[in-house]
């Protein structure tokens, strides 16, 4: 499909048929104080996206800048929507339910942006990709690395979890642990693709990972017979997840095939907030530090944090916090009452909801079509598990143990 690019913040339009990052005159501004400036937005050809309402159905390929290849290489989209029932009815909730993208291929969100990636890369005749991750965009990046053949240059904060980098040793990427934060590694990957080139995938700063993150949403479309929730909780660090979500409803609606975007939610942790502090008071400076265990969520100069901003506004949604007990707690409830079982960063959306069931319910009643997008598999990061659960002592193997182990 066609598309030109537009400044989040200047709104400066750009035509280009080479690989495409930033607005210059918008990102010579950052001094590293405050939320980056200079993102771009991927403006489809409207001519394009009206041809899609002619079709009995869509698929987020139809909406995508740059062809797929080889999908069943790496199969990305079709995860599966649980309904919870328990928790629905404990929360006073009927039509709710739970995007489960710790379904896909590396076990997290993060593969949506990854295979749009490796197709720009593809298409561009690169085969270097360069990236910054905490986790799960490495691992993703690594997994749709071994699927394609792409060589993949991963820089990571030394404190990520370890499960989550040995994804990417195993799917063969060079690892890179910086001693520092996400936002180091962030930059010293940025120096690295100026250096030796291929293409970039950080977060936003390539606007083709919020286009892949955009599928999503398409997918839900679909899924849900060709109508969207009324409102959608998602995770939110850097911004990026968000505005794809936001993206792809955008899309729809562009294309004739929505009359309007759902309500979405910022979901962060106390601890993480400065999107949601930015939208609330308009500071768009930086964190001083970040600090919540939700490392995927763990932010303090949110890379796409403006584009989100204006999103939560232009969708009339809200931003809700939670403190990191209740995040934890939210996983446990997930597992114990849904047989979901999430990492920390995607139960922050489930936090966020479950503290704001009853405004919801008063506000939209309680036929409300309540959508909560979780991004990532719990079996990414057990260690958050160390001291809270155990497992119990061996029984000996006679029948009067079993009897012993359960009479009272």
């Amino acid at each position: 499909m066609r598309f030109i690019y537009e400044c989040c913040d200047c709104h400066e339009v750009f035509e280009t048929d080479e690989v495409f990052y930033q607005c210059p005159s918008c990102a010579q501004k950052n001094d590293g104080t405050a939320f980056p400036l200079g993102n771009v937005i991927v403006k489809l050809n409207e001519e394009d996206l009206a041809k899609l309402k002619e079709q009995e159905h869509v698929s987020m390929y139809d909406f995508f800048p740059y062809p797929v290849p080889d999908k069943d290489v790496y199969p990305v989209g079709g995860t599966p929507i649980a309904r919870p029932k328990r928790l629905a009815a404990k929360y006073g909730l009927k039509n709710l339910f739970c995007k489960l993208d710790s379904a896909l291929p590396s076990g997290s969100f993060k593969d949506r942006a990854s295979q749009l990636i490796a197709a720009q890369a593809i298409a561009h005749k690169q085969h270097r990709i360069a990236l910054a991750s905490t986790g799960n965009a490495g691992a993703a990046m690594s997994c749709a690395g071994a699927a394609y053949g792409l060589e993949i240059i991963l820089f990571v904060p030394a404190t990520a979890p370890v499960n989550k980098l040995m994804q990417s040793v195993l799917y063969g990427a060079t690892v890179v642990p910086v001693k520092g934060s996400y936002d180091d590694a962030f930059a010293l990957s940025i120096a690295y693709t100026k250096q030796f080139g291929g293409i970039n995938r950080n977060t936003a700063y390539n606007p083709m990972t919020i286009e892949g993150k955009k599928s999503v949403s398409i997918e839900l479309f679909e899924q849900l017979g060709r109508k969207v929730p009324d409102v959608v909780y998602v995770s939110v660090g850097d911004g990026c997840i968000y505005a794809g979500v936001y993206k792809g409803f955008y899309d729809l609606k562009q294309a004739g095939l929505i009359d309007k975007i759902p309500h979405i939610v910022c979901a962060q942790s106390k601890q993480s907030n400065a999107i949601s502090r930015a939208w609330k008071t308009g500071d768009f400076s930086n964190l001083e530090k970040a600090t919540t265990r939700a490392d995927s969520i763990s932010v303090e100069s949110p890379a796409n944090g403006r584009m989100a901003v204006r999103y939560i506004q232009e969708s009339d949604g809200w931003a809700t916090e939670v403190d990191d007990s209740e995040i934890l707690e939210a996983q446990l409830e997930l597992a114990k009452e849904a047989g979901i079982f999430v990492e920390p960063a995607a139960a922050c959306a489930w936090a966020a909801l479950k503290a704001d069931h009853t405004m919801l319910a008063e506000r939209f009643g309680s036929d409300v079509d309540v959508c909560v997008l979780l991004t990532g598999s719990g079996f990414k990061d057990m260690a958050v598990f160390t001291g809270k659960v155990s497992i119990p002592e061996a029984i000996e193997n006679s029948k009067e143990a079993v009897i012993k182990r359960f009479e009272n």
